[in-house]
């Protein structure tokens, strides 16, 4: 009888202690590492679409004159707004980027992880929307559209639409980005909710 009480007070002294968090799924360099990969592409997609200007001349037969005509990236609202959301998405990875190298793991609690989660939720959604619009209109300068009689553009203005054409690119890129961070951040939050 005296091993079983030896034994039974050791399994009543063990389930006593306490049972460490779970972690948060392992994925704390992962989670940094993507967010400085954010940041190098938005800044890199930012530089790019602002830069995207070019001047081509345009001879004028019945004038005998030649014309510039411009092309910048400010003619059009959706490239503004792509420009906006780049910005907006580039500081914000930024201050995500910082905060969790400064935290570390001791603030990542459950609340920290569904904040982390709606705005990543919130900018993937920005991202995908301005890539969506600019690419329309990217598309439209490059191809045309023969029902509306609007001529494709990219044949005169090859460098402005490269320059276009790799900001639309990079800002895919970004959404995908986010919406990986937000699969990291609700499994992590899975994680400790189970």
């Amino acid at each position: 009888m005296a091993t079983v009480d030896a034994e039974s007070g050791k399994a009543a002294a063990a389930a006593a202690e306490p049972v460490p968090p779970v972690s948060g799924g392992g994925f704390s360099g992962a989670d940094v590492a993507l967010r400085a990969l954010l940041f190098a592409v938005t800044l890199a997609g930012l530089v790019v679409l602002a830069t995207a200007k070019q001047t081509v001349l345009f001879p004028v037969p019945l004038l005998g004159v030649v014309v510039p005509m411009p092309a910048k990236f400010k003619d059009s609202p959706a490239f503004i707004y792509l420009l906006v959301a780049l910005c907006v998405t580039c500081l914000y990875s930024l201050l995500t980027a910082v905060g969790k190298l400064v935290s570390g793991s001791s603030a990542s609690t459950a609340k920290n992880i569904f904040l982390l989660l709606l705005l990543d939720v919130l900018y993937a959604a920005v991202m995908a929307s301005a890539t969506g619009s600019a690419g329309g209109v990217a598309w439209i300068g490059l191809k045309g559209n023969s029902h509306t009689r609007w001529n494709k553009i990219c044949d005169a203005y090859g460098n402005f639409c490269r320059h276009i054409g790799s900001s639309v690119f990079l800002s895919l890129i970004a959404s995908i980005i986010l919406v990986l961070l937000a699969a990291i951040n609700a499994h992590s939050l899975y994680r400790r909710t189970r």
